[in-house]
């Protein structure tokens, strides 16, 4: 409870800190909007007497937005996906980053900024992962559904938090992942886990200063039937300080707590020279 505690605070605190945007009222329909990146970095030495091995990285993400407003309905779509590789001087290249993420939010104005809500979020990776010649995951194995009634609190696009009260959990693995034991919470010998609990889900992007955006996910979750003390908690902060329309300085950090699939927080930083392309 510890950690829920902590992020919480550190979310509100951003959110109170942050000068409120001024938005006009949405417009009815369709309203998309989106980025590609490529995150490139190198390290190159010769005669070093301080040391280094040379090295050369790149991550290609992509981030769209596909939201619907109707009267009363509102309908929140994010898709994110992003795949990294590194190589360093005499050694295979190696992936850092592999993340294929859809949420999908709907809701129906209740009063004020309050909308009765159901949401979906399904995520999964792309490609294989091996440790030490053992291959641990691949794409669809494990994959994550999420899904649920309950309240969503809505400021704008960009300051929203949904409270599902019930949710459902799924978790899906092939067969051959789980033959020599637990694997992503899902047992020995089984393709699937079920869990039900309850969900929290926050997003915020402000502008910090000209030019510099600052965007929040926050996703936790808990679970009713086992161990309901051990928050499930995903926190993304993706910073973008943009040189002119095509190139920018981005900074990804994200920090994973679950205890099925690690026990300990997953931790992962991602910067360097962007080049952007919006849509």
């Amino acid at each position: 409870m510890k950690k829920l505690l902590a992020i919480a605070v550190l979310f509100s605190a951003l959110t109170a800190n942050a000068q409120e945007e001024k938005k006009d009222e949405p417009k009815e329909g369709w309203k998309r909007s989106g980025n590609i990146s490529f995150l490139f970095n190198q390290s190159a030495f010769n005669n070093w007497l301080a040391g280094g091995t040379n090295n050369i990285s790149g991550t290609l993400g992509l981030n769209y937005d596909f939201n619907y407003t109707k009267g009363d309905w509102t309908w929140d779509n994010k898709l994110i996906a992003s795949y990294g590789l590194t190589k360093l001087k005499g050694e295979e290249m190696k992936k850092t980053d592999d993340r294929l993420e859809l949420n999908s939010l709907v809701g129906k104005k209740a009063g004020g900024n309050w909308y009765y809500s159901a949401f979906f979020n399904f995520k999964t990776q792309m490609s294989s992962t091996d440790v030490n010649g053992v291959q641990t995951s691949h794409f669809f194995s494990p994959a994550y559904f999420q899904f649920g009634p309950g309240m969503l609190w809505k400021k704008h696009d960009n300051l929203k938090v949904n409270i599902a009260p019930a949710t459902s959990k799924l978790i899906v693995m092939h067969g051959h992942l789980t033959e020599m034991g637990d694997a992503f919470g899902v047992a020995q010998g089984e393709t699937t886990r079920y869990e039900l609990g309850a969900a929290l889900n926050a997003y915020y992007k402000l502008d910090v200063m000209k030019n510099v955006s600052v965007e929040n996910i926050l996703n936790l979750y808990s679970n009713y039937l086992e161990d309901f003390q051990n928050v499930d908690i995903d926190y993304t902060v993706n910073v973008v300080m943009k040189v002119n329309k095509y190139l920018s300085a981005n900074l990804s950090m994200q920090a994973i707590y679950d205890d099925n699939a690690f026990e300990g927080f997953q931790t992962r930083e991602v910067f360097g020279l962007g080049i952007n392309y919006g849509f």
